[in-house]
């Protein structure tokens, strides 16, 4: 008969929490996006562009390779910021041996994706300059664009954490001695 050594320790199969491309998809969409739109009007735009404008006249101008600089470069950034977040959040997690859980998938989503927001405005931007530089027509402001998406953005978000608030109270759960234990401990 085979003795049972009580005094060994159990360890617990938990997943760790790790990085996940979804954690950082809508800044790296919004990056392509951008690309993209510079690739299709960067040829069009003269060598130089207005990019500042007051009641919609040009004030400052720029060569068209610094615009498209300054506007990728932004959302490069905006990206590899986004990416070190959640790397940092991620790392931290596994640190801590926080389990892998739905409500922590949403979070480390959220906190990784919020970055797309002025990425966003950014690209709008970018846009913006770009038409009116060769057509000579303007997007409506930037600033009513800039409040639609913070209000989305907003809401969304607040969606979004009601449904994780919820999540987490469904964590509760009853352990064998029939008392209840927070399983987010």
């Amino acid at each position: 008969m085979n003795a049972i050594n009580t005094d060994a320790t159990v360890k617990e199969t938990r997943k760790s929490t790790g990085f996940r491309w979804a954690y950082i998809i809508l800044p790296a969409a919004v990056l392509f996006i951008a690309v993209i739109i510079a690739a299709v009007f960067y040829g069009k735009l003269p060598t130089q562009t207005a990019y500042r404008f007051s009641g919609g006249v040009p004030v400052n101008w720029l060569d068209r390779g610094g615009v498209l600089a300054w506007a990728l470069g932004l959302q490069l950034v905006f990206v590899l910021l986004s990416l070190a977040i959640t790397a940092f959040v991620t790392m931290a997690s596994r640190r801590m041996q926080l389990a892998e859980t739905p409500l922590n998938r949403t979070l480390f989503t959220i906190i990784g994706n919020v970055v797309a927001l002025p990425q966003i405005i950014i690209a709008y931007a970018m846009l913006d300059i770009f038409l009116y530089n060769i057509s000579g027509k303007a997007l409506p402001p930037l600033w009513i664009f800039a409040l639609a998406v913070m209000f989305i953005g907003g809401v969304v978000l607040a969606v979004v954490f009601a449904r994780a608030f919820v999540q987490s109270r469904k964590l509760k759960t009853e352990n064998i001695s029939g008392s209840e234990s927070d399983v987010r401990k």
